[in-house]
């Protein structure tokens, strides 16, 4: 009976007896999927960012941010997985239908999009392996800010604690038997086991687009009226008394500073004058500091503004240009890295001469591209067929799978 099932156990009435315990039946499950369940959604937080504020200022507060990260884990978990033993591809295999169905709550898609975005907002992902009698069984993502890395004597992680509230478990390293946690991390060059968000280098940038936002809305909630100073006249009948003075200030600093109190209106008595002060909204052009700041957090992400429809970049020609960079820069490289993670991490468990790889032939944003190649290829007087289907990413024709174009 695994750590969880003796910790957990299900009430039900018995024959006589009310409110007997009776044990769950065993099952395959993620060792920490029960404790998600039972936590108060705590915020406890490892890594030296804060995962929590940054996913709610970044992915769950700004457009920007929200849809960078959902466009490259959408487009980077539709890429098609390939797997080869040797040379030869394999199109059924038990890794294959792992990837494609990681869990019983999850498609591989989903799975997947799950990975990448933690990966995005966190910089860090780490994946579940569950087994069966060392038969790898069930993959799941687990979040980033419950993760603790233990290091052992030689400086390497050897454990992970996995925390929710009060509870722990603990993942410890065994040689003898398979890794039960991949980490996936961006690189950053002051951490040695914690990778540096996206998000995180363009944290300014998100302050600045949230605060702009922020301030305009509690502009137009003040019905749109500029800041300004309050200015005693100096012709009043009597000045202020050092309490006065200060009760004032304080009624302003609680009252009327900051952007949620930007244009709010004063009641003005007794020798006091308004006068505004500070920039407009056109003076300090508002608009155009929004959409630079949103122009660097989709250059943090690696996405082409055009993409995410920011006005006002002219470096790509034409959307189609941005699609081809978006995902030659951004998502291959990340499938690419995934890719071989996976590899090092589940394909020993069946053999040393798997190979996980992925098929760009079906990535329809890349279509442009394999279309240049192949009438590129056609019009190569000088190479045979076989070198031709070589370059394309094929076989020689006398040795081509059944079911491949020959």
């Amino acid at each position: 009976m695994s750590l969880f099932s003796r910790l957990r156990r299900r009430v039900e009435p018995d024959a006589g007896r009310s409110g007997a315990s009776v044990a769950a039946p065993e099952q395959r499950a993620s060792k920490v999927g029960p404790w998600i369940a039972w936590s108060s959604f705590g915020q406890p937080v490892w890594t030296p960012r804060d995962y929590a504020a940054l996913a709610r200022a970044g992915y769950v507060r700004n457009p920007v941010v929200h849809r960078a990260v959902r466009l490259i884990g959408e487009a980077a978990a539709s890429v098609p997985w390939a797997l080869y033993d040797g040379a030869v591809e394999q199109t059924i295999h038990p890794m294959l239908a792992l990837l494609a169905r990681p869990n019983p709550h999850q498609s591989g898609r989903a799975f997947l999009e799950e990975v990448y975005g933690h990966l995005l907002v966190a910089g860090n992902a780490w994946i579940e392996l569950v087994t069966v009698d060392g038969v790898p069984r069930e993959l799941y993502a687990l979040r980033p800010d419950r993760i603790k890395v233990r290091i052992g004597p030689d400086g390497w992680p050897d454990a992970w604690d996995y925390g929710t509230g009060e509870r722990t478990v603990s993942f410890r390293a065994d040689p003898d038997r398979p890794q039960p946690i991949l980490h996936l991390k961006s690189f950053h060059p002051l951490d040695d086991h914690y990778g540096l968000a996206p998000l995180e280098a363009a944290q300014t940038a998100l302050d600045v687009h949230n605060e702009t936002s922020a301030w305009t809305k509690a502009l137009l909630d003040n019905s749109a009226r500029p800041s300004g100073a309050l200015v005693y006249r100096a012709d009043s009948a009597q000045n202020l008394t050092d309490e006065q003075f200060e009760r004032l200030k304080k009624e302003l600093e609680e009252g009327f500073q900051g952007a949620a109190n930007a244009g709010r209106p004063l009641l003005l008595e007794g020798g006091l004058d308004w006068k505004a002060m500070g920039y407009s909204p056109k003076e300090m052009d508002f608009v155009e500091a929004k959409r630079e700041a949103a122009r660097e957090i989709a250059l943090a992400f690696g996405v082409p503004p055009m993409m995410l429809g920011i006005p006002g970049d002219n470096t790509y020609s034409n959307y189609q240009e941005a699609n081809r960079a978006f995902w030659r820069l951004t998502v291959l490289p990340l499938v690419a890295r995934t890719a071989a993670a996976l590899e090092g991490w589940l394909a020993p468990l069946w053999s040393e001469t798997l190979r996980l790889s992925f098929d760009t032939d079906q990535v329809e944003g890349l279509s442009v591209d394999r279309g240049a190649l192949w009438s590129r290829l056609e019009a190569a007087s000088f190479l045979t067929e076989d070198e031709k289907r070589s370059a394309a990413g094929y076989g020689p024709r006398a040795t081509a799978e059944p079911g491949l174009p020959t």
